[in-house]
C-alpha cells in the first residue's frame, strides 16, 4: 500500500512537470494553452502548480492536446502599431467590422457596387442598420470605401472576407465562388496577408485552400450577428472563435482585435478551421430547430383549439429550455438560417444518419403550407362564401419585429403559396419597392390580413387578422 502511494504521488507531481514543461517547449502561455485546449484557466493553473490532483485520463488529455498544439514564436506587439486591414463585402458582417476596427486601425472595405462605396465615404450607410448609421455619422473613424479591389489587397497585414455565399437549390451546396475568386486575386498580390474568411462555407473549405494556397495563411472565424444588431452583437459576442490548423502571431493578432472590440468578458476559443467551420452551421441549425419545434406546437395547439400561450409559457420555464426565441411565426427563414440548415443536410447525409436535421427542412416547408390553410380557412370564416374572389393584405415582410429587412422572409414564401391557391395579396411595405406605402387605403382594399409580427398600427382590423404572434398581440 505505502509503495502504491508513494508510487502514485511521484507519478502525480510528474504529470505536473511534463505538462508545464510541454508547455513551454510550445512557447504557449497558460492562458493560450488554457483557451486552446478548452480548460478553465484556474483549473490548468491549479495542476501545473500541483494545487489540483488530476487523473490519467485527464491528464493524458492535457498532454495530447497540447501535443497536438503547434508552436508559436512570440513576437513583441506594441500598442501603437496601426494594422491595416481590408474587408471584402458591404454587409451586415462586413460593414459592422469595419466600423468597429477603424476606431483604432485604418480600414479599407471594398465591394462590387460603386453606390455602396460612394455611400460609405460620404459617412451614410448603404445598409438598413441604426446602429452602424449611428456609427458611421457620429464617429471619427479610420475608414475609406474602395472599388478597386487589387489596389485593396497590397501591402494589408490582415484581409478579412466577408461576401454571400448563397445555396444552390438542387444541390443544397454553399456556392463558393466569390471566396475562391477573392482568394486568388489576394494571393496574386499578398501572400503574406492573413486571410480570414467570415463567409459561411462548407465544412473542410478552408482547409482546401489552405492546401491550394500554401504559401498564404487562412483561418475561419465564424460570425454569430443578428442582422441590424451587428454593432451590438460584435461589442458583446456570445463567444469568439478562430479557424486555424496553425497558431502564427498572425492568428492571435486577429483574435486580439477582435476581443479590443469586446465590451463584455467573452471566451475566445481556437479549433482548427473544420471545426470552426462546424460551430457555425450546427449553431444555425439548432436555432432553425428550436423555431420549427414552437411552430408545431403551435400548430398542434391551434388544431385542437388549446392555448399555444400557456403551454409555450408552461415549457419555457423549465431552465433547460428557456423562456427565449420562442415566439411562434411563418417560419424560420432570412438569409442564414434556410440555407445553412440545407448545407448542414447535405453534408452529414454523406457519412452520418441525418434524419433530425433533414426533418428541421421538411418542418417549416410543412409549416408553412398549415399557415396558408390556416389563412385561407379563418378569412373564409369570417368574410363568408358568397365573395367568390378575396384579397389578403400582408402587412409587412420582414421576419423580426422591428426590421426593414425582408431578405428571404418566410413571409414571402406565404404570399408564393397564397397566389398559387388563387388568393390575391396586398403588400404594406414601406421598404418594399412594389408595395403599398398609404396604410388606411391598405385596409380599405383588403379583406383579410395577415401579419408575421403584430403592432398597434393592427388594431382597428384586429378581429380580421391573422397572426401566429402571442407574445406582442394584445
Amino acid at each position: 500500500m505505502a509503495l502504491f502511494v508513494d508510487t502514485y504521488f511521484k507519478s502525480y507531481y510528474h504529470f505536473r512537470m511534463n505538462i508545464k514543461e510541454l508547455r513551454k517547449s510550445k512557447g504557449l502561455s497558460q492562458e493560450e494553452v488554457s483557451k486552446l485546449i478548452g480548460v478553465p484557466l484556474r483549473s490548468y493553473k491549479r495542476y501545473e502548480n500541483k494545487k489540483q490532483k488530476i487523473d490519467s485520463i485527464k491528464y493524458n488529455f492535457i498532454i495530447d492536446s497540447i501535443t497536438k498544439l503547434p508552436s508559436c514564436l512570440r513576437e513583441k506587439h506594441h500598442s501603437n502599431k496601426k494594422i491595416k486591414i481590408a474587408i471584402v463585402g458591404i454587409g451586415y458582417v462586413g460593414l459592422s467590422l469595419a466600423c468597429l476596427l477603424s476606431q483604432k486601425n485604418p480600414v479599407v472595405i471594398t465591394d462590387i457596387i460603386e453606390e455602396k462605396i460612394a455611400k460609405i465615404n460620404d459617412k451614410i450607410s448603404p445598409i438598413n442598420d441604426g446602429q452602424i448609421i449611428n456609427f458611421l455619422e457620429n464617429n471619427k473613424l479610420l475608414l475609406k470605401a474602395q472599388y478597386s479591389q487589387s489596389g485593396v489587397y497590397e501591402k494589408m497585414n490582415i484581409i478579412i472576407i466577408a461576401v454571400s455565399t448563397n445555396i444552390n437549390a438542387t444541390s443544397n451546396d454553399l456556392n463558393t465562388e466569390n471566396v475562391e475568386s477573392i482568394l486568388d486575386m489576394i494571393y496574386q498580390v499578398n501572400k503574406k496577408a492573413l486571410v480570414v474568411i467570415k463567409s459561411t462555407v462548407p465544412i473542410g473549405f478552408t482547409r482546401k485552400m489552405n492546401q491550394k494556397y500554401q504559401e498564404m495563411e487562412i483561418i475561419f472565424s465564424p460570425e454569430f450577428l443578428r442582422e441590424e444588431h451587428s454593432i451590438h452583437d460584435n461589442m458583446y459576442p456570445s463567444r469568439i472563435i478562430v479557424g486555424t490548423d496553425r497558431m502564427s502571431s498572425k492568428c492571435k493578432a486577429f483574435a486580439s482585435l477582435i476581443e479590443e472590440i469586446a465590451l463584455n468578458s467573452v471566451q475566445t476559443i481556437f479549433m482548427p478551421s473544420t471545426e470552426a467551420e462546424a460551430v457555425k452551421l450546427f449553431s444555425n441549425t439548432y436555432l432553425a430547430m428550436r423555431v420549427a419545434f414552437f411552430n408545431e406546437l403551435d400548430s398542434y395547439a391551434k388544431t385542437n383549439h388549446l392555448s399555444t400561450k400557456k403551454i409555450i409559457n408552461g415549457v419555457s420555464l423549465d431552465p433547460r429550455i428557456g423562456d427565449y426565441y420562442n415566439n411562434p411565426s411563418f417560419g424560420y427563414g432570412g438569409y442564414c438560417l434556410p440555407k445553412d440548415t440545407a448545407q448542414l443536410s447535405k453534408t452529414c447525409s454523406s457519412t452520418v444518419n441525418n434524419d433530425l436535421i433533414t426533418a428541421i427542412s421538411k418542418s417549416n416547408l410543412t409549416r408553412k403550407e398549415y399557415i396558408v390553410q390556416s389563412i385561407i380557412e379563418n378569412a373564409r370564416s369570417i368574410i363568408g362564401n358568397s365573395k367568390q374572389s378575396i384579397t389578403v393584405g400582408v402587412y409587412l415582410l420582414s421576419m423580426k419585429k422591428g426590421s426593414g429587412n425582408y431578405r428571404s422572409s418566410s413571409t414571402l414564401d406565404i404570399i408564393k403559396l397564397l397566389n398559387e391557391k388563387g388568393i390575391k395579396t396586398v403588400v404594406y411595405d414601406p421598404n418594399y419597392p412594389a408595395g403599398e406605402k398609404d396604410l388606411p387605403h391598405f385596409f380599405a382594399e383588403c379583406d383579410y390580413f395577415v401579419a408575421n409580427r403584430y403592432d398597434e398600427n393592427l388594431y382597428s382590423i384586429k378581429s380580421k387578422l391573422f397572426t401566429c404572434d402571442i407574445f406582442n398581440r394584445d
